[in-house]
């Protein structure tokens, strides 16, 4: 059975309390926090105030993936701000173990991010290190869109390394996830769902969290 990680990036901002509310009462496990700066990702979401007034009503740990440069610029604030899980991407961290190190000594779990084109191998140094790696299973900055195929394979790839290490790490999967493929993630190794826009664009969020959370 999967962890869930609904991102609240697909939730209406108008009623961001009320949706938050929502997540407390599901049976959500973290509230997934997409924070993207116009640069590394083309959107732009919110930053830590927004962070900071989701964390004051949610009862779930906030799993904040930084979708942004330079983020050791900004990794005590978000903790400050509420975060419980900080993920990076390798792709913008010239000094990835730095930053991992960073990220523990702020008292928050570390996590780093592939995007698509990046192989799982080039994780071998930090593996070790590491809480949680995030596999985007789309381009990252924008929700709602459609999941690639590869994924299977990387994440089988991903929970291959975990076994004959015995990492620790979690592994968790953001893009396109839905009940049609969360079984398929689970079983090749996934722990974490994250899923946007197929639980806030449904009828019934709590009852979409809780179907995916059983395959």
């Amino acid at each position: 059975m999967a962890e869930i990680a609904p991102s609240i990036l697909a939730a209406d901002f108008a009623n961001l309390q009320r949706d938050v509310e929502m997540l407390n009462n599901s049976s959500a496990d973290y509230i997934h926090v997409d924070i993207m700066d116009g640069m590394f990702v083309p959107n732009i979401s919110f930053g830590i105030p927004v962070c900071e007034a989701i964390h004051q009503h949610a009862q779930k740990p906030l799993d904040v993936h930084l979708m942004i440069e330079q983020p050791d610029r900004y990794l005590e604030a978000f903790r400050k701000a509420g975060a419980s899980i900080l993920t990076v991407h390798f792709e913008a961290c010239p000094h990835l173990h730095r930053t991992i190190q960073h990220i523990k000594e702020t008292g928050a779990l570390a996590g780093v991010a592939l995007n698509p084109h990046t192989p799982v191998e080039l994780l071998s140094e930090i593996l070790s290190d590491v809480d949680l790696v995030l596999i985007m299973s789309v381009n990252p900055g924008f929700g709602g869109q459609k999941f690639i195929e590869n994924t299977y394979r990387k994440i089988a790839r991903l929970n291959r390394i975990r076994k004959e290490y015995n990492y620790q790490f979690k592994i968790e999967v953001d893009g396109g996830v839905n009940l049609a493929n969360a079984e398929a993630l689970v079983a090749e190794g996934t722990d974490i769902l994250v899923a946007g826009s197929f639980v806030f664009g449904s009828q019934n969020p709590v009852e979409t969290i809780a179907a995916l959370k059983n395959k």
